[in-house]
């Protein structure tokens, strides 16, 4: 044994032998997790067009996800880590919340459903822990970039060469392209995360050619599905990128804005509570935004039912007696809140709703830290707050906080999983003299 020791110690033969087949099963190991990353995006980020995959089979892209995810698990055992989290105050709050989330099953009905999604969420947060402290920022971002160019290119393909299934027929999106979907809207949300990405690709030195395809490819399936929103949001986002990188200043305000926006949800929430309209009022114009707001007073009414812990996971939509009464009353019912912050309050209740708003807290404390402290890359520190801005807005209208499969659902955890690193007790100077 000792004689093996001297022998690795000295730089032996055997010893640059084991380093080379090191070398080599790791770098296998981050080509598998970046294909994994690539091919999860592709099954994860919208149930696809049933001429495509008929409905019964749609279980098999959440089926793809998760062994995409164990295969993401699996090779970053093989993975030295690039980045070691510090066990503070942010990264207790964020595990605690999630973990509350997981285990919120547990007051549920227990129907499969539910079990499953729990199972899946506690899987993609350990996925994401993995994936961030494994392999770059921006090799994470290439990869996702990859997957929805794939989506938006077969998209575009639909729309024109196969209109039947490329673009949506119904009474009240005629016209409208939706792509390898099922849903013209989350054609438009896929478009605008690609803008976004391409974006800061094109800042990391991505070439013209290959940057004017892919955003000219986002931007018109976006513009085609008729997502305004979403196309307001990506810009917004890409803006973002481009002055926190030119200004710390510009930086440090929009590392606050998600907690604001956490407030704005809040207060928003409070005023369905509060008042009981099924709309926003404002002087004598009422806003229901595609009639979304029926169902964010439908749910917050029903929030004194379970105050404290919320319904559980997947536990208020898949009760009977709440899901038949909304579809009485309005013709029509979606097992979704049309907003991520609705969505945590009722399944996790006060008390998630109140973790969530802290770890939101201490993540935008802890950014204004690392940006003080120069302890984190600027480009990647303006790729983190430009993604979790545009994911918090997204979540007014759209429900991708707790999703246990989509890729862009966990990615955000794994930015915040990302900020959790210890800061240099040494003060450094404002990064103001750099950023002019």
């Amino acid at each position: 044994m000792a004689s093996l020791q001297t022998e690795v110690d000295s730089g032996a033969p055997g010893s640059a032998i084991w380093k080379t087949r090191s070398v080599g099963v790791e770098r296998i190991a981050r080509a598998a997790i970046g294909w994994s990353i690539t091919i999860n995006v592709v099954a994860s980020m919208g149930t696809f067009n049933t001429a495509l995959l008929p409905a019964e089979l749609t279980y098999l892209q959440q089926a793809v996800a998760i062994l995409m995810w164990g295969v993401l698990i699996y090779a970053s055992a093989f993975v030295r880590p690039r980045l070691r989290l510090q066990f503070n105050p942010d990264l207790i709050v964020l595990v605690a919340f999630y973990a509350f989330a997981v285990t919120s099953v547990f007051w549920t009905s227990l129907n499969a459903a539910a079990i499953m999604k729990s199972l899946a969420l506690a899987m993609t947060t350990f996925g994401a822990f993995c994936l961030i402290t494994r392999i770059d920022m921006d090799e994470v971002v290439r990869a996702t970039a990859l997957g929805l160019f794939m989506l938006v290119a077969a998209s575009a393909f639909c729309a024109l060469a196969v209109p039947d299934i490329g673009i949506d027929h119904s009474w009240m999106h005629n016209g409208q392209w939706q792509g390898v979907y099922e849903s013209k809207q989350t054609l438009g949300f896929v478009g605008a995360y690609l803008m976004f990405f391409a974006c800061y690709l094109k800042m990391k030195g991505q070439g013209w050619p290959a940057f004017l395809l892919t955003f000219f490819l986002a931007s018109t399936c976006v513009l085609a599905s008729e997502s305004r929103g979403a196309g307001a949001v990506a810009l917004a986002a890409c803006a973002l990128l481009v002055t926190s990188m030119w200004s710390v200043t510009c930086m440090r305000i929009y590392a606050v804005l998600p907690f604001v926006m956490c407030l704005l949800a809040g207060a928003l929430i409070f005023y369905f509570y509060a008042t009981g309209y099924e709309a926003i009022h404002v002087g004598d114009a009422s806003i229901d935004l595609t009639e979304r707001t029926f169902i964010w007073h439908y749910a917050i009414s029903h929030f004194d039912d379970a105050p404290l812990l919320g319904f559980g996971i997947n536990g208020f939509w898949t009760m009977p007696s709440i899901y038949d009464y909304f579809e009485q009353n309005h013709g029509w019912v979606l097992d979704n809140y049309h907003s991520g912050y609705i969505a945590i309050l009722m399944e996790t209740g006060f008390l998630g709703y109140m973790l969530f708003a802290a770890s939101v807290l201490l993540f935008s404390n802890k950014v204004l830290h690392l940006i003080s402290a120069r302890a984190i890359d600027r480009s990647h520190c303006a790729l983190i707050i430009g993604f979790v801005v545009l994911s918090f807005q997204t979540n007014f209208t759209e429900t991708t906080f707790l999703r246990s499969t989509m890729f862009t659902s966990v990615l955000l955890v794994a930015f915040f999983f990302a900020t959790c690193r210890s800061v240099p007790q040494t003060d450094f100077q404002s990064l103001r003299m750099e950023a002019r």
